[in-house]
């Protein structure tokens, strides 16, 4: 309840600091039910930052950045330490706290959150209107971006920093490594554990989407976006139902996703560590179409 309660807190101050914060005191902005959600979901460094603030951009669309309540939550849900009722009313509270406290009620949710990426079963089964954008990066760029990040570094293992989901920074085994492989993950090169992130991920979410009814899920690729942008915006307008003006809007915002993002891996990676990323995450990148 504690994690809970300073987690709500934490994000409605990141909320509250927005400049471009909405203000409508009305019935209907104090509504905390969730109208046809967005979940998007992805591997971390895959663009799902990029892809959640070009769509909160828009009007009519409640954007939150990876609450962190529901992203610690999310592995109780996993390994099935909560029932589905506890973790439905868990992020029903967040979701609704957050809309409430924006005067977003009416909006359209939409979070970005990658831990969602292993909860597209549960969340499609609480939130049945939900729409889910899958944005897939080659895992090579993904790893490289990533292990420049602290997260999983060996070199973290002291800092005693947190990400936002209250895990400490480090090698440890995370709550999605395989059990099977748990004793081998804080031994691996950064790199390699930075492409057993995008893999694990990238693994859950497609698993998650192609289960899903027709019309729930699209796939957005970040290299898509970089190379034609308005066609991507186009995609996701269509999927998304937005009125012509977003559509407009979000042609805008996509266009501004960094080209020299794309094939960083080439230079960023020697022989010895490219070997280790493939042997980790060659088999999902050839099945992709990346390798």
């Amino acid at each position: 309840m504690q994690l809970g309660a300073r987690g709500i807190a934490s994000d409605l101050r990141d909320r509250l600091r927005d400049p471009a914060l909405r203000n409508r005191p009305s019935a209907l902005a104090l509504d905390p039910r969730l109208h046809r959600p967005i979940f998007i979901i992805g591997a971390p460094r895959s663009g799902t930052t990029f892809l959640g603030n070009s769509l909160g951009l828009l009007p009519g669309i409640s954007y939150h950045f990876e609450p962190r309540l529901t992203k610690a939550a999310a592995q109780y849900i996993f390994d099935g330490s909560w029932t589905a009722r506890r973790g439905a009313a868990v992020f029903r509270l967040s979701y609704g706290a957050l809309l409430l406290a924006t005067l977003d009620g009416g909006y359209r949710f939409a979070e970005k959150n990658p831990e969602n990426s292993f909860l597209v079963s549960f969340l499609a089964a609480e939130f049945p209107d939900a729409q889910f954008v899958h944005i897939l990066r080659d895992g090579r760029d993904a790893a490289v971006s990533h292990a420049e990040q602290p997260w999983l570094n060996a070199a973290s293992v002291t800092s005693g920093r947190r990400g936002r989901g209250g895990q400490l920074h480090g090698p440890g085994a995370r709550w999605w490594v395989e059990a099977q492989r748990r004793e081998e993950f804080p031994l691996v090169p950064d790199i390699v554990r930075s492409a057993w992130c995008w893999r694990r991920f990238t693994e859950a979410a497609l698993d998650g989407v192609a289960a899903l009814p027709v019309g729930r899920s699209a796939e957005v690729r970040y290299e898509a976006m970089v190379s034609d942008p308005a066609a991507a915006a186009d995609m996701l307008a269509d999927f998304l139902e937005l009125p012509s003006a977003d559509r407009t809007a979000l042609h805008a915002s996509l266009s501004r996703a960094r080209s020299d993002s794309v094939g960083r891996w080439r230079a960023a990676l020697g022989e010895d560590a490219l070997a280790d990323v493939m042997a980790e995450i060659g088999t999902l990148l050839t099945r992709l179409g990346y390798a």
